[in-house]
Parts: C-alpha cells; structure tokens; sequence
C-alpha cells in the first residue's frame, strides 16, 4: 500500500507512531512535509502537500498523540 496526500489519517498514524517523542504542535509545515515524505510507504508528488492538507494531518497527528 502507498501513501498518498488524500491519506491523512493513515499519515497522522503513522506519524505518531513513527515519532511517539515529538509534539505535533511543536513542527512547522515545511518539517511536517519533510516528515510525511519521509515515511517509507508515502509515494506521491511533493508539491500536492499543500498548506490545507498540511493542517489536516497536524491535526489528526495531535488527536492520535493524546
């Protein structure tokens, strides 16, 4: 399975299992992006990533952290 930009609550799962250290609200966007397309299953062009899909995924990223 390949991740997409659409995928953000995989993504934002992913993510906190990935980085169960850090506090989502602490990563600005470009970070956030860097983080996204470095998880092993994300294959989708960078620049899809934009600022709404971005606020998505931090926010679902801070549900599943608490």
């Amino acid at each position: 399975m390949s991740l997409k930009w659409v995928d953000v609550q995989e993504i934002a799962i992913q993510l906190a299992e990935a980085h169960p250290d850090v506090d989502p609200l602490s990563v600005n966007f470009v970070k956030l992006r860097d983080l996204v397309m470095a998880l092993p299953e994300f294959d989708d062009i960078p620049d899809r990533g934009g600022e709404k899909v971005l606020e998505a995924i931090q926010g679902l990223w801070i549900e599943e952290a608490d």
